[in-house]
């Protein structure tokens, strides 16, 4: 895991109406690496308090990398059924806030996990999809069949997460022409839906390729949304 700490400044209008810059920090975290601008990146922003999500949206198209991350300290009624501290967690893309993103969530934790915020070893964090939990583990290597603790470096650890279990139905096979026309022709090995949020879960035998065609979609719909708003804003359709 790689990770890069900064801090930048937002201008925030006080109720006197003056403006005063209040510093954020933020570590650019790349995720399944250990090298510096490798793997899968996400930015996670440290908050002194709740922001409001058309604030939260604008920072994370202006970072416009693939997940920015939101983390907020909870207490008081917040932690009473649980001795662990407690973040409240947000991701958004550039262009909408997700439900749950697995990558954003480990380079939440190892921020924490890094920092001199806390000294723990298992973290909760509370997101729109339920309470999900971190846990730092043992850095333990295998050589010649002999379990071996790595002891060469205090931030050498792995870290394990709780995430739910959404249960999943059979997609009717029937539709899977229209998605792989969505996706430019993608081939598509097996398509499931989610029991309660009906989306779709894809396999496909090319992962940079979809990844692309995602993008693609995503930039299309951001497009789409923009015009969208000023058709209405110009009384149009």
């Amino acid at each position: 895991m790689s990770c890069r700490q900064t801090t930048f400044s937002l201008l925030l209008k006080l109720s006197h109406g003056n403006m005063a810059k209040l510093p954020v920090k933020y570590y650019v975290v790349d995720a399944f690496t250990d090298s510096a601008f490798k793997g899968n990146p996400a930015v996670v922003c440290l908050l002194e308090e709740e922001r409001d999500e058309k604030w939260l949206q604008a920072v994370a198209a202006e970072f416009n990398i693939s997940l920015t991350c939101y983390l907020t300290r909870l207490s008081g009624s917040d932690c009473l059924d649980s001795s662990n501290p407690r973040f409240r967690l947000r991701w958004f893309t550039p262009v909408a806030e997700v439900k749950i993103c697995g990558h954003a969530t480990l380079a939440a934790a190892h921020t924490l996990f890094t920092s001199s915020l806390l000294n723990c070893d298992v973290i909760e964090f509370v997101t729109k999809s339920g309470t999900l939990t971190a846990r730092k583990v043992a850095d333990i290597q295998t050589i010649d069949g002999l379990n071996i603790q790595n002891h060469e470096s205090q931030e050498s650890f792995l870290i394990e997460l709780d995430f739910p279990t959404i249960p999943m139905i059979d997609f009717n096979s029937a539709e899977f022409s229209p998605v792989s026309k969505a996706l430019n022709g993608t081939s598509v090995i097996d398509i499931k839906r989610t029991a309660t949020e009906d989306d779709l879960i894809e396999k496909h035998w090319n992962g940079k390729t979809i990844r692309a065609e995602i993008c693609k979609l995503a930039l299309a719909a951001a497009v789409y949304h923009i015009w969208q708003q000023n058709s209405i804003l110009h009384g149009g359709v």
